[in-house]
Order: structure tokens, then C-alpha cells, then sequence
């Protein structure tokens, strides 16, 4: 008698943990039932993946999607537009929005903003302070939460926990790994002067490399003091890697494809457009990034999805506010980067998926193996495309990439066994669900 299912990928290269190779999926209740040679199976629907790869869903682990309070630069419901236009399944969004998210009601306000408005799944971090810093224990639990995040920099918004005591106060409380803005912020107050009007070039000389490193190092040092586990968000520097290498017990750490992608050249080019915190910086530190993507120090990528408006972009520095759109464009420049040999497409695998599924333990994601959700990136990995502003999901509608052309492209965004987004198209209306998270299930 043959096998049924709901949904069957038919003759993609899946890459998975087994490695590369054509192979059919079966799909049944939203979730990965089979792998294998299905041709004696039927199916409710069959989706024709020939000459294409089929990935685990990419997880995008840090983007800023401004709502509540700012959504004239972007909303959850364009946000998460703009990633499954770009292959994201998921994604983890920041706390840094007004009112900030730093209490249980702000955080089911945002769960209840996004449930079924949201094209892709969602968690939310809720944002460590001086405050909150007795609940943290409670609040990472909660239903929807990704985490504890705390900015011991300042960037956009006003969360700020600067001080070692403020940071301990936090991390003694956690018991899930807690995510961190790293740079410090009395090295950027004292080197204030070194802004130099209308000069964005003059970023990276302010918020410098030692003020990352300098703060990525009290930040291992009290981890370890409170013995819990960090992630140190947006990697700029080729030192934080080398020193990161020696502290993988405590720390994880994620890379941009930004800082992989650009170096401080690109300002007299982009200007304000290529601002953000932490900088862009000289091409020894993207040298130094690409160096730990090939030991396997860094152990996710994150767009960092910081959406202003080109009007807000365009005041002269340093009254420009720091953050570029990058969710979208996350799969595609990282596709260009395997194309040109910088890494393996198992490797892209590993930081895009298998990655965030291991470090901030999601349930059921992350994996493409029977009994996890049926969430696809399916690429074309020789289709070359010119990215370009027009294309973009985000409100903000520009993308520093605009007129670039990449190798290797997102075809469909496949959540839960349900085609969201295939060839360019939003074709399933909205209904993202929160992720689950394995440390935050109750039996």
C-alpha cells in the first residue's frame, strides 16, 4: 500500500547532517516525516525541486523589526516580509523597541502583535537591565522568548547595562545562554572627540577595535566569575576572534555578512548607508572574521536587520543614526560567498541553521530530520541575480547591496510544510508561530 503524505519535496540536493544529495522529503502535519527515494509515495501536493537545493530553514538570530513604537522604519508584519522574500524561516528579534521589552507584558504584547501577522516563526529577546535583572530566570522561559540580551554599548534605543556589576547582576540570574552587544562604553564616551562632522569614515575610529575587544574580555571575565554562558553578538574584530578561540567553553559568537562583506573602503561610496554599531571596519578585521568562519569560532550568522529611513540616513554624520537592512539579503550574499570558495555550502548550513538550533537549543528546528518542523530554504545555487533596492520587503525599502550581483539565490520558503514564499512571491498568507525553545519547555 503506499505512503501518503501531505507535502513532498521531489528530487532536490538536500543538505542536511548526513551531507549532500538528491533526495525526496516527506512531509505530514507540518512536520518532516520522511527522507529518502519517495517515488512510490503520493502526496496532497508535490513541489518540484529539480536542479535546486534544499536546505534546512535559515534562522536569522538577530533582527530589529521596530515594532511597537517605531514602525514608520519597519513593522513585524514587513520585517518578516523581507525575510522569507530572502529564505528565512526564522527569526529572533531585539528588544530595543519603545516601550523596550523587559517585562513578561511586553513580551506577550509583541508574541500577541506577531502571532498569525508574521510571515516567518518568531522569538523575541527580552532586554537585561538594572531592573529586571532578579527575573531574568522567569522571563527567559516565557513563552516566545529567545533569550536575555543586554547592550553593554550604547546603540539605537536605551537599553544600557555598562558597568561589570550591572552585567553580573544579570548573568548570575540567567541559566539560558544571554546575547551581548559588545563594546565598551566608557572607552566610546572618552573618544567622543574622535567624530569628525559629516566625515562617516570617522566611525570606526570612534567606536574602535579596542573598545570591542576591551569589552568582549570584562565580558568572558564575568561569565566565567558567574559561571554562565554568553554569546557575543556582530563579531567586528580579528582580535575578539582570537580570543574567542580560547573561550569556547563560555562563549559563542555570531558574524554579519556585512563584516564579512564590506570593509571601511566602502564608505566613500556608501557614506551613512554603511554606518553601524559596531563599525564596518579596515579588510584585515573582515580577513579576521572569514579566519574564524574556517576554524569554527563563529558559530551562527545574524543580519542584524536595523532598518532607518533613507531620510533618517541621509542627516550628516554623526547625527545619522547606526543600522542597515540585511535580512533579506542575508541567504543571497552568503551564496555568493560559497560560490566564490569562502566557505562550504555545509559550512553556510552549519552557521545558518544546525548553529542557532544547537547554541539557543530550538525544539524542532533547525535540523532537516524526522520529527523536526518541515522549514525549507530552497536555493538555486546558479541562478545570478543583481540585487536591488525595488526588491525590497522591508518598509525601509533599501538595501546597501542595491546593484550588486550575487551567485546563488532563494527560490522558496517552505514553514511548517507550507509554501510561503516561491519564486519572489508572497503565496500563503501570514501565520507565523512562535519557536520553542527546548531550555523553556515545561513537562
Amino acid at each position: 500500500m503506499a505512503v501518503t503524505y501531505d507535502l513532498i519535496l521531489k528530487g532536490g540536493i538536500v543538505v542536511n547532517h548526513d551531507g549532500i544529495g538528491q533526495r525526496d522529503i516527506g512531509v505530514n502535519g507540518g512536520r518532516i516525516a520522511a527522507i529518502g527515494d519517495l517515488a512510490a509515495a503520493s502526496a496532497g501536493k508535490t513541489v518540484d525541486c529539480s536542479g535546486l537545493h534544499v536546505l534546512p530553514g535559515v534562522v536569522d538570530s538577530q533582527v530589529h523589526f521596530r515594532e511597537p513604537g517605531l514602525e514608520h522604519k519597519e513593522d513585524l508584519e514587513t520585517g518578516s516580509r523581507a525575510a522569507v522574500l530572502g529564505g528565512v524561516t526564522a527569526v529572533f528579534e531585539m528588544p530595543n523597541t519603545n516601550p523596550l521589552t523587559t517585562s513578561e507584558a511586553t513580551l506577550v504584547d509583541k508574541v500577541r502583535r506577531a502571532t498569525g501577522r508574521m510571515h516567518c516563526d518568531f522569538a523575541f529577546w527580552v532586554g537585561g537591565t538594572r531592573d529586571n535583572a532578579g527575573d531574568v530566570a522567569e522571563l527567559e522561559r516565557l513563552p516566545g522568548a529567545a533569550g536575555i540580551k543586554v547592550f553593554m554599548g550604547s546603540s539605537t534605543g536605551d537599553l544600557l547595562v555598562e558597568d561589570d556589576e550591572g552585567v553580573a547582576s544579570i548573568l548570575r540570574n540567567t541559566r539560558r545562554r544571554a546575547a551581548f552587544h559588545s563594546e565598551d562604553e566608557f572607552r566610546l564616551r572618552e573618544r567622543l572627540g574622535m567624530r569628525i562632522e559629516n566625515d562617516p569614515s570617522s566611525h570606526p575610529i570612534w567606536r574602535d577595535e579596542i573598545a570591542a575587544l576591551q569589552c568582549t574580555e570584562r565580558l568572558v571575565r564575568i561569565a566565567r566569575q558567574t559561571r554562565a554562558r554568553i554569546h557575543v553578538l556582530h563579531i567586528s574584530t580579528a582580535e575578539e576572534i582570537a580570543f574567542l578561540e580560547q573561550h569556547k567553553d563560555v562563549a559563542t559568537c555570531e558574524a554579519t555578512p556585512h563584516h564579512l562583506t564590506m570593509s571601511s573602503d566602502d564608505y566613500a561610496r556608501l557614506g551613512t548607508l554603511l554606518q553601524m554599531n559596531p563599525p564596518v571596519r579596515a579588510a584585515r578585521h573582515r580577513d579576521g572574521i572569514w579566519h574564524g568562519i574556517s576554524q569554527g569560532v563563529v558559530d551562527v550568522l545574524g543580519s542584524d536587520h536595523a532598518p532607518h529611513t533613507l531620510a533618517e540616513k541621509a542627516k550628516p554624520y554623526p547625527a545619522s543614526p547606526s543600522g542597515m537592512t540585511g535580512v533579506q539579503t542575508l541567504v543571497p550574499i552568503m551564496l555568493d560567498h560559497v560560490n566564490a570558495g569562502r566557505l562550504t555550502l555545509e559550512r553556510f548550513v552549519d552557521l545558518s541553521s544546525h548553529g542557532p538550533n544547537r547554541i539557543f537549543g530550538m525544539a524542532r528546528k533547525g535540523r532537516i530530520a524526522a520529527g523536526y518542523d518541515a522549514d525549507f530554504t530552497v536555493v538555486d545555487m546558479k541562478r545570478r541575480e543583481t540585487i536591488t533596492n525595488a526588491q525590497a520587503g522591508s518598509r525601509a525599502g533599501w538595501t546597501p547591496y542595491d546593484g550588486r550581483e550575487v551567485t546563488g539565490w532563494p527560490v522558496g520558503t517552505i514553514i511548517r510544510g507550507t509554501r510561503v514564499m516561491w519564486e519572489g512571491e508572497i503565496v500563503t498568507p501570514s501565520q507565523g508561530r512562535t519557536v520553542e525553545f527546548s531550555e523553556a519547555v515545561v513537562a
